[in-house]
């Protein structure tokens, strides 16, 4: 499945047409991999609340991990698409190039950072003892393919800037039914199975929480070869060779600091905070533990529309500010806005009436699907806010406005979740539920501020500091 580059400035497309293009791979992609991952915790789930709970115990961390990879792929793939609106295909290999040696670079570090810190994790993070040789066994595994975590995050994000959503949609969610099936294999021990009658034993491993692990890093390296290799193809419209020199390109790197470096903080920061509401919900026991991660994972399908009109606006503002357009970058993210936030609030909705639903495919327990039911039932009412957040946050990582998103971060997280969040757990009965309304204040608060911020419209003035906005006569080949 190759998608066929399109010339944004040419009006044989109508923006809407573009924007759904782009949008509807990133969509898709997001959907089936939340199915996978549905699945996933089910699996996990079915081992017990503690295995749960675990993998919970965890997760705030790898978001810590993806968001430090994300700057990176941020700092990488605008300048890319900044290149190629302008039609300077060489000046883009050129940044392909050191984005390579940045993925072997980050993804070792990082894996150093984290074998060294996992014995330690889930005891600083108050996991009850009974879980924390799990947490540990969990992290420990996954953090070992880190590189080729790097190489998804870094590659699909220039895929996309591109023009190209629909190759990490093939890679990333084959890599995750491979991850469902290891699952399968991996975390239950030997038993018998009926299917149509016919009963037969089916081999398992029996590694538990481990065995989770090692399918998500398997899963994780098979993606992160393709999808790095997908950067050496012809179909790739700036290519690179094997026999290119990678020698490392300070003023290249320079850049994707300064584009890169308030999303790794912006990132890190929401992760961190992440980290301490986790904290706080574990105080409240194993089961609001779990249904906190399950109700994460339930909600998660509220953010498909998120992604796609995010990405797409990311990729259309960069290039049309690379061409010199600011009246289509506007009107691209324009219309990413709207479409976002009525296909999320639609969502929404459905988060709201149907929420526990959703949460007992992946447990048994009553009290853990309760718990969860209505905490999501808050998160509900705020999709609209995190609609225009995540729309219009798309737009400003493609016009470099990088360092507002981290400052809208800052002021949610910590001045706003964190707060309530401990008033909740610590000074009311609300437990769960009260943690949850921190989460939604969060997301109203940053969604309220960014529509603020945008309707300025200084997010347009964006400083090109390199030749973007004067390609060569007729464009390079």
């Amino acid at each position: 499945m190759k998608q066929q580059q399109i010339d944004i400035t040419s009006s044989a497309h109508s923006p809407g047409k573009i924007i759904w293009k782009l949008a509807w791979p990133v969509m898709l992609e997001q959907i089936l991999i939340m199915m996978v991952q549905y699945v996933d915790t089910a699996m996990v789930g079915a081992i017990g609340p503690n295995a749960t709970a675990a993998v919970a115990l965890t997760s705030s961390t790898n978001w810590l991990m993806n968001g430090i990879i994300g700057g990176a792929a941020v700092g990488f793939s605008v300048p890319i698409g900044n290149f190629i609106g302008a039609k300077l295909y060489d000046k883009a290999r050129d940044v392909v190039r050191q984005s390579v040696i940045a993925i072997f670079i980050i993804g070792a570090v990082l894996t150093g950072i984290m074998l060294a810190v996992a014995p330690h994790l889930p005891h600083w993070l108050g996991g009850d003892p009974e879980i924390c040789a799990d947490a540990t066994s969990y992290i420990s595994i996954v953090c070992l393919a880190y590189i080729a975590s790097t190489s998804i995050q870094i590659c699909s994000s220039i895929l996309r800037c591109t023009g190209d959503t629909a190759t990490p949609l093939i890679f990333n969610v084959s890599t995750n039914l491979i991850n469902m099936v290891l699952n399968f294999l991996l975390i239950y021990a030997p038993r018998d199975i009926s299917v149509l009658g016919i009963t037969f034993r089916m081999w398992g491993a029996g590694l538990g929480v481990s065995g989770a692990a090692i399918a998500t890093a398997i899963a994780n390296v098979v993606s992160g070869v393709m999808l790095l290799r997908a950067m050496f193809l012809n179909k790739f419209p700036c290519n690179i060779s094997m026999r290119d020199k990678f020698r490392f390109d300070k003023a290249i790197w320079a850049d994707m600091v300064r584009v890169g470096t308030p999303v790794t903080f912006d990132r890190v920061c929401v992760s961190l905070g992440q980290i301490l509401m986790t904290a706080m919900v574990t105080s409240l026991g194993t089961a609001s533990l779990a249904a906190h991660s399950l109700g994460i994972t339930a909600e998660s399908i509220t953010y498909m529309p998120g992604f796609g009109f995010s990405a797409a606006a990311t990729t259309l503002v960069a290039q049309s500010l690379g061409a010199g357009r600011k009246d289509l970058a506007k009107r691209f993210s324009n219309i990413c806005i709207i479409g976002c936030v009525i296909m999320m609030s639609a969502l929404g909705v459905v988060l709201f009436f149907f929420g526990g639903s959703i949460i007992s495919l992946f447990t048994p327990s009553a009290e853990v699907v309760a718990l969860g039911a209505a905490a999501l039932k808050v998160e509900a009412l705020a999709q609209p806010f995190f609609a225009l957040a995540n729309s219009i946050a798309g737009s400003f990582r493609g016009a470099r406005k990088t360092k507002w998103l981290f400052l809208f971060g800052l002021l949610g997280m910590w001045l706003v979740r964190l707060p309530i969040c401990f008033i909740m757990t610590h000074y009311t009965t609300l437990g769960l539920t009260g943690a949850w309304i921190g989460m939604a204040g969060d997301l109203t608060v940053r969604g309220l501020v960014s529509l603020i911020v945008y309707r300025t419209g200084h997010w347009l003035e964006v400083p090109m500091n390199i030749a973007y906005v004067k390609p060569k006569e007729g464009g390079e080949e």
